[in-house]
């Protein structure tokens, strides 16, 4: 970590986009450094303030929902929900020793309690983030994570719709969604080409991303013009077109998907956005050379 915030602390940012999982899963912490612990997530955000620009954080699976299996000691994924909204998402303000303005889903009285999800403009380009996390997104465990998964996921929806319509009303020229979850949009394809591609049916019933898949899709279609979808979750560095057409196998033409490193990978993607490009958005893996 303090490699991987020396390097970025170098660069010429505009900001810097953190998709979550602040902590491992569980393996290899300490007594003195326990998953899921408050005083784990006050170190990781001290480690953020440390970082000269912008930081605008979307919560992980490790950082709270999967804290009930943490080892040695267990958490309600509900309280360490609170906790870090709590501690990382107070004010209208991002983190990071250069402050960004941003809106967030909670000035509506309606989402009062998504601090988490937020949106800003730089550049010409509209940039959301959405609270998804990975392991099916709090899906399917318990009925109580249910009902948190069905209502976080309201808010979501809501949130990208109201942002899709902000970008088409005020003529932003692309827009990028930032989320943690890797949401398998594989998912997208139809039963032909997901043979070809050896692709088999979703990891669990029901499964947590299909209300976003079709919202995703129909948001595409309505917008015409390029959207990048940005996340973590998997661990495996990527950029590519993977949704598709239901009964067609061509790519949708205006979207892309990045996938971030993740550990044991150490690095960080680089984005550029040059409104002179048809696809305005272009990425570079930037590789942590010192450890």
């Amino acid at each position: 970590m303090p490699a991987l915030i020396r390097d970025v602390n170098r660069a010429d940012l505009a900001f810097v986009l953190h998709v979550g999982d602040m902590q491992a899963d569980g393996a290899g912490y300490t007594s003195g450094a326990l998953p899921c612990a408050d005083a784990t997530l006050a170190m990781r955000k001290a480690q953020i303030e440390t970082i000269r620009h912008p930081v605008i954080l979307t919560p992980g699976d490790n950082d709270w929902s999967d804290c009930h299996r943490a080892v040695p000691k267990g958490f309600d994924p509900a309280e360490r929900l609170a906790k870090l909204r709590e501690m990382f998402f107070q004010g209208d303000e991002s983190l990071g020793q250069r402050r960004l303005r941003l809106v967030r889903q909670s000035a509506d009285p309606r989402y009062a309690k998504f601090r988490e999800n937020a949106r800003w403009d730089h550049g010409g380009v509209l940039f959301i983030t959405l609270h998804m996390v990975g392991d099916n997104n709090n899906r399917g465990r318990t009925p109580e994570q249910d009902a948190e998964y069905a209502e976080r996921m309201a808010a979501n929806l809501e949130w990208m719709k109201q942002g899709f319509e902000l970008a088409a009303r005020g003529g932003y020229k692309a827009v990028m969604i930032v989320t943690q979850a890797n949401p398998y949009l594989e998912e997208t394809w139809n039963a032909a080409f997901k043979r070809r591609m050896r692709i088999g049916p979703p990891f669990a019933t029901p499964f947590g991303f299909a209300d976003f898949l079709a919202a995703l899709e129909q948001e595409i279609s309505l917008f015409e013009r390029p959207v990048a979808l940005v996340h973590g979750d998997t661990h495996f560095f990527r950029v590519d077109k993977p949704l598709r057409f239901a009964q067609d196998p061509r790519a949708y033409e205006n979207f892309i998907r990045v996938e971030t490193f993740g550990s044991p990978y150490v690095h960080w993607v680089r984005a550029i956005v040059d409104l002179d490009d048809p696809q305005v958005f272009s990425f570079r893996p930037e590789l942590v050379r010192a450890k």
